[in-house]
């Protein structure tokens, strides 16, 4: 008996000084630390960072992947590919909440391992908003419930307590009990499991999660890198569709080849590139842009007005722009949000019209200032002067019969004596395949009414 009792004691001892061995082995391990920011809105160009940043830190054999957050919040398309991204990691990713992790950055602190604040910090206010700050309706708030949900299970959360933090109707004694959408301070994250230590900055951040040795590696984007983040962010998107619009617009306006096209193909270059680099613009989203573009021109150009050319040009110049923005793979849109298609056709929507709107106005403005007046010439040359700038050839046409092969809105096609002729009607409109009949010829048109 005692014999066995040595025994069990030897073993005891044994176990006891492996253990101990292996606790003060693991203290003393040198981790590699990876540290990037979120400390701007919730966007593609984030997302971007993030993803770099989870390549890089696999690349270097980090031990920890650490977030420096401190934002409002952005896009829910974005922030649920972050989120997934985070959750699906091999490798513990921690955040550091320095002031704010509203909203989307809720979400993506709620993702990672360990959550640290600073203190005076919040954390919360989850609800869907759309631009104007006021909340989407409930189709928009019951997918970010389940997120937020889901999330929290993952990480041993309360779920419940997440889902409070996007509606306000829910209920928690002593927690959420104002019909407000529930926002944590450090203190309330700490008491509710939201948060798993106070700390000020990143070296007392590591003391909370007991790591002695350390060594941090920061993100370190390079100019092109940066580049592209700057040309995918939703504005910047927004402002090269205009210019893409806008230049389209004024080259069809004018003759030939101009600075206007120059400016449209630079725009399409700056917006695409990025997008195809990304992996996010596909070759057969760019064809439906270009195709788009062309069946504008043939519209215009060809036809001189805008019928069902020129609207399926304004559908797939739209849709090719928008689906560029978008992370589908080929017509697989399943895991893409239905608030992220609306984001994407938002941005080229508004921004198509307001470039309609300003290449309208610009057009009007220029034309009438007294800036460029003067670049106009004022001399006329009467016909009784013996000026005149037609030719015998239609003068003479003036009198005959035809008929329209366009329809006139109020310039199109005619056909006289089996020759087409570009031809403006008298007043109103004329229907494609009605008998005209010319009646003057003015600055090199001709004029023609219904027979």
């Amino acid at each position: 008996m005692k014999k066995i009792i040595a025994q069990i004691y030897l073993l005891f001892l044994i176990l006891f000084f492996h253990f101990n061995s292996f606790a003060q082995n693991d203290s003393l391990k040198n981790y590699t630390i990876y540290q990037f920011d979120i400390k701007e809105e919730i966007a593609p160009p984030v997302l971007r960072k993030t993803q770099i940043a989870f390549r890089e830190a696999k690349n270097i054999h980090a031990d920890i992947i650490l977030i420096h957050m401190n934002t409002y919040g952005g896009l829910l398309d974005a922030a649920d590919s972050i989120r997934t991204k985070i959750l699906y990691s091999k490798i513990p990713v921690y955040v550091f909440i320095d002031n704010n992790a509203a909203s989307a950055g809720a979400l993506i602190s709620l993702a990672c391992n360990k959550i640290y604040m600073r203190k005076a910090s919040n954390i919360g206010a989850a609800t869907v908003v759309n631009q104007n700050s006021e909340a989407m309706p409930d189709k928009y708030q019951s997918y970010m419930r389940s997120l937020m949900r889901s999330t929290a299970e993952a990480r041993g959360r309360n779920p419940r307590i997440a889902e409070a933090m996007v509606d306000p109707r829910i209920y928690i004694q002593g927690i959420n009990d104002s019909g407000k959408v529930l926002t944590f301070t450090t203190s309330e994250a700490l008491k509710n499991g939201f948060c798993d230590g106070e700390a000020e900055n990143i070296e007392q951040v590591m003391q909370q999660a007991h790591i002695k040795k350390y060594k941090i590696i920061k993100q370190d984007l390079s100019f092109t890198e940066r580049l592209i983040n700057f040309l995918i962010l939703p504005t910047v998107s927004g402002i090269l569709i205009m210019l893409i619009i806008g230049g389209l617009f004024f080259e069809l306006q004018s003759p030939g080849i101009g600075i206007p096209l120059g400016i449209c193909v630079f725009a399409s270059i700056l917006y695409f590139a990025p997008l195809y680099l990304e992996g996010l613009a596909a070759n057969w989203e760019i064809l439906l842009f270009v195709v788009g573009v062309i069946l504008l021109i043939i519209e215009f150009i060809a036809f001189l007005g805008f019928g069902v050319l020129g609207f399926i040009g304004i559908v797939l110049v739209i849709s090719g722009l928008a689906l560029s923005l978008l992370n589908n793979k080929g017509l697989d849109f399943s895991h893409i949000t239905f608030n992220g298609i609306m984001t994407a056709f938002s941005i080229v929507v508004i921004a198509f019209f307001v470039s309609l709107i300003a290449s309208f106005y610009l057009s009007w403005k220029v034309l009438s200032s007294n800036r460029f007046h003067k670049m106009a010439l004022h001399t006329t040359q009467n016909r009784s002067e013996g000026y005149t700038t037609a030719e015998n050839s239609f003068q003479e046409m003036i009198g005959k019969t035809g008929t329209t092969t366009t329809i006139l809105r109020p310039v199109g096609k005619v056909i006289i004596d089996s020759e087409y002729y570009q031809a403006t009607a008298q007043t109103g409109y004329i229907d494609k395949g009605i008998q005209i009949k010319v009646v003057a010829y003015q600055n090199a048109q001709l004029i023609v009414e219904k027979a």
